[in-house]
């Protein structure tokens, strides 16, 4: 009789402990403003079982299911700024979109090239305009197999069949690995020590495509690239800062490619003594490119507002590599493209727009693999913030230029 008193008296204990206020308070979900890192992450985990990659407040949002993105990332947690783009709307659309589901992603792997006789984007004899324009959907709306992950990395998988617009076929394997990056590969791989009151976060991305086909890809028939590309959000202040490789236009072709949605006005774009600026705030479409000549291996931008600098790095092989012509276009030298990219969005002629958002890409060279042949392409993405002094230690060695210079170069 006393040991059932007690066990009654220890469960109504229980009850009343359950039903406390307090208990009830600390059960409550967090609320996140949006724009923060903790409310992306709650909006994805009700999308997908994403994967989260976690260093203290450095972390970074990985999603096998919408085709291995690495949609966003922090370097000051939960509370802190989400660095990527992320489209709410489709990815709460029932439908399924034509052209592309721009879902978003910081990083992302796609396939080159998007226009010429090689495209993978146009159908055979199809007119190269939006409206005919369609994303492959191994790239776009299927799932990716997850291979293995632990608390730094991920791995994935994707098998894919394409066409071109020339009608070749080509049966593609990919494979990446995404890995959340410490502060010795920090330096290891740009040679800084940012200063303790700069908060960081580095990812690297390890990309292969491999010929799964029995034929080999030729410059006759066409072949792909990879193409990686960093959706991020638009801002008043952003600016593209883009180093490139200095010398005679005769020798090493023009600075950049301008044209590739018509000429970019001349009041958002600079290109002054080593360094190309560009203006993204999302209000205008517009994109350039670099060439192998004239690119280095690294891109950046500054976003005032969050007083946030952006780095991509990438692996460039030796010079004289071909790397794949994007632009739409019937094309006299198809494999003489571009090796860095960046993207301003903006409205079509219709109105409509998918961001806005802005985009550094960086891509392979063409990848002529004999059958069971792969190639790699790394990328990595660091954010920094902080007080602008501390960047410009890091953007000056960087991308050679001030925070300073970045900032106000649209304003002079």
């Amino acid at each position: 009789m006393k040991l059932n008193s007690i066990l009654s008296a220890a469960t109504i204990l229980g009850l009343l402990i359950s039903c406390s206020p307090n208990t009830k308070k600390e059960q409550k979900t967090p609320q996140f403003e949006k724009g923060s890192f903790g409310y992306d992450l709650q909006f994805l985990q009700n999308k997908d079982s994403v994967i989260v990659l976690k260093n203290g407040d450095a972390q970074v949002i990985i999603s096998p299911k919408y085709q291995g993105k690495v949609f966003t990332s922090t370097a000051m947690g939960l509370a802190g700024n989400s660095s990527g783009w992320i489209n709410y709307k489709a990815l709460s659309s029932d439908t399924i979109a034509s052209h592309i589901n721009a879902y978003g992603g910081e990083d992302r792997m796609w396939l080159g090239p998007e226009g010429g006789q090689f495209s993978i984007f146009f159908k055979p004899g199809d007119k190269m305009v939006f409206e005919n324009w369609q994303t492959p959907a191994g790239l776009d709306t299927e799932s990716w197999d997850l291979i293995s992950h632990d608390s730094v990395t991920v791995s994935m998988k994707k098998e894919m069949q394409l066409q071109n617009f020339s009608g070749t076929k080509f049966n593609v394997a990919l494979s990446r690995q995404v890995k959340l990056l410490s502060e010795s590969e920090l330096g290891q791989n740009l040679g800084i020590s940012p200063d303790p009151s700069v908060k960081w976060v580095g990812f690297e991305t390890r990309n292969s495509l491999a010929n799964a086909g029995n034929e080999k890809w030729t410059h006759e028939k066409g072949t792909v690239s990879i193409w990686m590309l960093a959706m991020l959000s638009p801002s008043e202040t952003g600016v593209v800062a883009i180093p490139y490789q200095q010398g005679d236009e005769k020798e090493l072709g023009k600075v950049a490619t301008t044209n590739y949605f018509g000429e970019i006005p001349a009041d958002r774009i600079k290109i002054d003594n080593g360094t190309l600026y560009f203006k993204v705030d999302g209000k205008h479409r517009s994109k350039l490119g670099l060439s192998e000549k004239r690119a280095t291996t690294f891109a950046g931008s500054y976003d005032a507002s969050h007083k946030m600098l952006t780095i991509l790095q990438f692996n460039k092989p030796a010079a004289g590599a071909e790397y794949i012509n994007q632009l739409w276009e019937i094309q006299k030298e198809p494999f003489k493209g571009d090796v860095i990219n960046s993207y301003n969005d903006g409205p079509l002629a219709n109105g409509s727009q998918m961001g806005p958002f802005y985009e550094i890409e960086s891509s392979s060279p063409a990848a002529f693999l004999a059958p069971g042949e792969s190639l790699t392409h790394t990328q990595r993405i660091f954010h920094f913030v902080g007080e602008e002094a501390k960047l410009t230690l890091i953007s000056k060695k960087i991308l050679g230029v001030s925070i300073e210079e970045i900032k106000t170069v649209f304003q002079k």
